[in-house]
């Protein structure tokens, strides 16, 4: 049987699983609470695979796997940082404080939290804009990386990759709703493992072993793909390394997995799995740094993944790693799609703007909706505009110095203010946007300035302006401790 038509089968029978598991799903998307969270009725296991696979998609497989081209050994660090940040201390920090206060206030999206946690319905309004706008540009790169993969493993026009990807995606996610997300995460979380587990192997195998694959890279460019900082200097690891470990605190579509879980018991079994898998995100760094040894002048360094497991795999290993790109990619382009249509048609049009919509009318809105924003992604994705993790890196920098310190000081501190989170909000937003615009002075980051300034208003202000009512505090943390009171606020839409 030819290399193509095993990609075909395996590729064929992996799309039909995710249908059947889509449409098993769909009795649980039937009211909004459904659609969006699975009714709170989630495991540790179905949850801590899903976060994974969500958190590294084909962004982390195909663009991290760039990055090692580009910058060699170094990213290892970015890796460790999303094991150690982004996951493990993710889910001891926000795990159960997040489930339990969101069980309490009733809130289904992080812009609802940021409304009834701190009776600011402008908090959801801002909040839901940059959400719903930065998401979508985010799904590019996810869609992205699954379009290179079908490209160089395949032969298949990258355009064509990409419309597939996202029509399997925006048809299971129509039909099932975030069950649909997190069972297809789930699924698509183990395939992703055992593929880029296989890849690593594989790799080190090709170059003649990890010491001679190591001499070899350090032959090139004076040892510096072997070096920490290496080509790629302190500041711009150190940058990426917070965007996308740190930063995922404030990103919805993560956050998210906290909300649905069955109950605060079931999340020590589920820390310890998220991390334990989470532990792969180191492999693409290095199969990327490896594949410099192999293909030293690759034209785009997104290709490096897809051009080693060509290269390094047989077959029907290529095609297994092909579905655990594109299972990655799509978990997390699902996860996101359900978070952009939940900011969108709930946080935005339901309760910003007050349209009085019927649960069914909301639910098939909420379908509808997905439909659009998964076109609006493949239609920038079909001429992307720059590398996956710099579009990554962008988007999330943005989101996250808009809602993180809002979020985090949300369930920690009493004192956080209406004023201070508005503040933070606006402050940590637009920095971020000017210093992106500005081309990251000093190699920094626009996510750093953005979260700096982002805490010092929340902080200042708050200590400034008078706290939430303690009917506020009540509601969120369950107790009479409230502190304080401050004149009369006005209700919370």
């Amino acid at each position: 049987m030819s290399s193509a038509a095993i990609h075909i089968l395996v590729l064929a029978a992996y799309l039909l699983l995710l249908f059947v598991l889509g449409w098993v799903a769909r009795s649980r998307a039937r009211s909004a609470e459904g659609f969006y969270l699975g009714s709170r009725s989630v495991g540790p296991w179905v949850t801590a695979f899903s976060f994974v696979a969500a958190y590294y998609s084909s962004v982390v497989i195909i663009g991290g796997g760039g990055f090692g081209y580009k910058y060699g050994m170094a990213t290892l660090w970015i890796g460790a940082t999303n094991v150690l940040v982004g996951t493990l201390l993710a889910w001891i920090v926000l795990g159960a404080r997040t489930r339990a206060m969101t069980g309490r206030l009733n809130t289904i999206t992080m812009p609802d939290f940021f409304a009834r946690r701190f009776d600011a319905p402008a908090a959801r309004a801002i909040s839901a804009v940059i959400v719903t706008v930065f998401l979508v540009i985010y799904s590019v790169s996810v869609i992205q990386g699954m379009g290179h993969a079908f490209a160089v493993l395949v032969g298949m026009p990258y355009i064509y990759g990409v419309l597939i990807s996202a029509l399997v995606i925006v048809v299971y996610v129509t039909i099932g709703g975030y069950m649909a997300v997190v069972w297809t995460g789930f699924v698509q979380g183990i395939i992703m493992i055992v593929g880029l587990v296989l890849l690593a192997v594989l790799a080190v195998a090709k170059v003649g072993g990890l010491a001679e694959g190591f001499r070899q890279l350090g032959a090139i460019e004076a040892g510096r793909y072997v070096e920490t900082p290496g080509i790629w200097g302190w500041p711009g690891i150190i940058s990426y390394a917070m965007i996308v470990s740190f930063g995922v605190w404030g990103m919805p579509q993560l956050v998210t997995r906290f909300y649905s879980i069955k109950n605060t018991q079931v999340l020590r079994l589920g820390t310890v799995l998220a991390t334990v898998g989470g532990m792969v995100a180191l492999l693409p760094y290095f199969s990327g740094a490896l594949a410099r040894v192999l293909f030293p002048n690759l034209p785009a360094a997104d290709k490096a993944i897809p051009m080693l497991v060509k290269a390094a795999m047989p077959a029907w290993a290529s095609a297994l790693f092909l579905a655990g790109v594109i299972a990655a990619g799509m978990s997390t382009f699902a996860a996101v799609l359900i978070v952009s249509v939940s900011s969108l048609v709930k946080d935005m049009l339901r309760d910003s703007f007050r349209a009085q919509l019927a649960p069914r009318t909301e639910v098939v809105l909420s379908r509808v909706s997905s439909a659009v924003i998964g076109l609006a992604a493949v239609l920038v994705a079909l001429k992307p505009p720059a590398m996956i993790l710099v579009i990554t890196g962008f988007s999330w920098a943005v989101i996250a110095s808009t809602t993180l310190w809002p979020y985090l000081f949300g369930l920690y501190w009493r004192g956080a203010s209406r004023a201070g989170v508005l503040a933070a909000m606006v402050g940590g937003c637009a920095t971020a946007l000017v210093w992106l615009a500005l081309r990251n002075p000093f190699g920094l980051h626009g996510f750093v300035p953005g979260m700096a300034v982002s805490l010092v208003l929340l902080v200042v202000v708050s200590l400034l302006t008078p706290r939430p009512m303690p009917e506020t505090l009540r509601a969120a943390f369950g107790d009479s401790s409230s502190g304080p009171s401050r004149p009369a606020g006005r209700p919370v839409a």
